[in-house]
């Protein structure tokens, strides 16, 4: 089971575990969690020894996604995914991008869903510069939190 931190808390705690191990960094508003995202967690954790998934805030995903969302608080949403096995860290961030924390931990892979080409992963030159793997994952096809809420309208 993985830890809700703060990012300091985080940074702090990466650098003091991370010794020979491969920190894995992936990012996203996980609003309602489904297959699609499961599968794709457990896959971003196959690529290295400990997983830290960064949490669109509140403000964020509303920016992202418009005024209806998140369905989701982000205190619930950080505690779903910290209760995955495949998860070790997860923090919240209210920037636009985490372009900054990525900055800051230098994760050695980054990690997005299949519909993010690698050169357009925020973070992508900040990791291949320091030495890292850049991947983006395969999409489940029909698995989305769009899907899911539209299907619950209907």
């Amino acid at each position: 089971m993985g830890q809700a931190l703060s990012q300091a808390e985080l940074l702090s705690t990466i650098s003091t575990v991370r010794k020979n191990k491969k920190v894995v960094f992936t990012n996203g508003c996980f609003d309602i969690l489904h297959v699609g995202h499961v599968r794709y967690l457990q896959q971003a954790r196959q690529l290295g020894d400990i997983l830290v998934v960064a949490l669109n805030s509140d403000d964020s995903v509303k920016r992202l996604k418009g005024p209806q969302r998140p369905i989701q608080n982000e205190k619930d949403r950080e505690e779903i995914l910290s209760s995955l096995s495949c998860v070790d860290y997860v923090t919240i961030f209210s920037e636009e991008t985490p372009l900054r924390l990525i900055t800051q931990l230098q994760p050695d892979v980054l990690v997005k869903g299949g519909d993010w080409p690698v050169n357009t992963i925020v973070g992508f030159e900040v990791v291949q510069a320091n030495g890292g793997e850049v991947y983006s994952l395969p999409f489940v096809e029909g698995r989305s939190t769009t899907q899911i809420i539209k299907k619950s309208q209907q």
